[in-house]
């Protein structure tokens, strides 16, 4: 039976319209978008970086990894809060997220799952700022805020600061051999730059700028691009992303307990409770009756010492600040802070073990004692306490401000203004102590001598209470278990 040439036509449509469909379907639908928040210099995102960025992209040609860094790239930090506030998603890093029931925070959880979920989801739309999402053909790459990173497998896009062409940029990201498309375009070769991660980097064969893009990537050179192809076993594809107003940033990498510890280790200060309590015992023998000025002395001497504290928790901070402009310090820094905390701790579990008054770092030099002792028996009103307090802790106090130092040191990966609240919190911990021997002196529940009595026979514990938290907080951060 012969077929006419129009039966032909039509048989043969049947035929390639599966195959075109299939074609289609894995180029532009099987793939998996996620959203990717890290930071340069942070000790968990050293781990996770490169499980995500680099071996889970190469294992799963399919993924597509928009990362925002927040530390380097403070325009980045705001988008978190967006994210969170549909996808409940927090403000920890590092953090991917694929969808509402799919995301991961935290280092060992990513690279515990991260490649399981990939190999589950199969394919996933980028989810977007509304919480619905969209898929690589509705995406708008130039539109994307902040400071984006765009990897894909053996490639990375990267934001330069200007526009570009958004059907391009989705091609070269597509195509297996960006160098056959690139050979058509405007395009401008410039030198290859490792793509920073925290505590590393990614380096590529061949890079160029297109628009206001970069993109660097592994394979053939332009001169030898071959042809682009499509195929289910090697594409990705990329997700939509919003625009939005900026909010302030909610101090991703601080954790409540870290802080408050450090504050209740600096709180226990045998050397500021002894100056309080000679300073309390001064004012007493000059006039025992008048509780009164007991009360407004201590208040006075407290007030002081916060006040100052807070001045120096910003020298502190601003100066960590300044040396932390070089990004890739961040992480060596974490760690010398951490060295630093579990050195400050031994040298307490030494003054438990072996005491000695005077120790190095831990209490008042011995050669000072003489001087404040006779400062504060000169003390005779709240105003005389006022400029102890100030005294006390601009020229005695630094010998032993260890956990404040370290406190700043982490305090430090924040904008300046975002630390007042935090420096509040630390130094209402700080001053607590003094608030309540003032309190309890005043009330009558005990004398003065009675509390100096307490903490000179208990010296040997309060050591090991702050060796102890100091000792475990500093192995911690060293080891980048928190």
């Amino acid at each position: 039976m012969k077929l006419s040439k129009s039966m032909f036509i039509v048989a043969l449509f049947l035929l390639l319209v599966p195959v075109v469909f299939s074609q289609e379907a894995s180029c532009g639908n099987k793939t998996v978008c996620g959203v990717y928040f890290t930071g340069i210099g942070c000790p968990h995102c050293a781990r996770a970086d490169p499980v995500v960025l680099e071996d889970t992209i190469q294992e799963h040609p399919e993924l597509i990894v928009i990362e925002y860094e927040i530390y380097q790239w403070g325009m980045n930090a705001p988008l978190m809060y967006y994210y969170d506030s549909y996808y409940n998603s927090g403000f920890g890093i590092p953090n991917i997220l694929f969808s509402k029931d799919k995301k991961i925070v935290g280092d060992y959880p990513i690279i515990q799952t991260v490649g399981n979920m990939v190999n589950e989801l199969k394919y996933n739309p980028c989810p977007l700022e509304n919480g619905s999402s969209v898929d690589f053909s509705s995406l708008n790459i130039t539109q994307l805020p902040g400071h984006p990173k765009i990897w894909a497998h053996n490639k990375v896009l990267i934001w330069s600061g200007g526009n570009g062409n958004d059907s391009l940029l989705r091609n070269l990201m597509l195509c297996d051999e960006p160098a056959s498309i690139l050979k058509g375009v405007n395009h401008s070769e410039v030198a290859v730059e490792p793509v920073p991660l925290s505590g590393g980097s990614v380096s590529f064969e061949h890079a160029v700028k297109v628009g206001g893009w970069i993109l660097e990537w592994n394979g053939n050179p332009i001169s030898h691009g071959g042809e682009c192809g499509c195929n289910s076993e090697n594409q990705t594809g990329l997700g939509g992303w919003f625009s939005g107003p900026e909010v302030p940033s909610a101090g991703a990498g601080l954790t409540l307990p870290k802080i408050i510890s450090l504050a209740a280790v600096d709180a226990v200060n045998p050397c500021a409770l002894a100056v309080l309590t000679l300073m309390l015992l001064a004012i007493l023998s000059y006039n025992p009756k008048d509780k009164k000025r007991v009360l407004l002395a201590g208040f006075a001497f407290t007030f002081s010492v916060f006040v100052t504290y807070i001045f120096y928790g910003l020298v502190i901070i601003k100066s960590f600040q300044l040396v932390q402009a070089l990004t890739s310090f961040r992480l060596i820094l974490y760690k010398l802070l951490g060295a630093g905390a579990f050195l400050l701790g031994l040298l307490n579990l030494k003054d438990f073990i072996w005491y000695k008054p005077g120790g190095l770092f831990t209490e008042m030099p011995l050669s000072l004692r003489p001087t404040v002792k006779k400062l504060i028996n000169g003390i005779t009103s709240p105003k005389g306490a006022l400029v102890v307090g100030f005294f006390v802790t601009v020229f005695l106090l630094p010998c032993t401000i260890g956990p404040y130092v370290i406190a700043g040191g982490i305090l430090s990966a924040i904008g300046l203004v975002e630390t007042l609240p935090w420096l509040l919190l630390y130094n209402l911990v700080f001053v607590l102590p003094m608030v309540v021997v003032t309190l309890i002196v005043y009330a009558g529940f005990t004398t003065v001598k009675d509390v100096s009595g307490w903490k000179d026979k208990n010296i040997r514990y309060l050591h090991l209470v702050e060796g102890a938290i100091m000792a475990g907080l500093g192995l911690a951060m060293f080891m980048g278990w928190i």
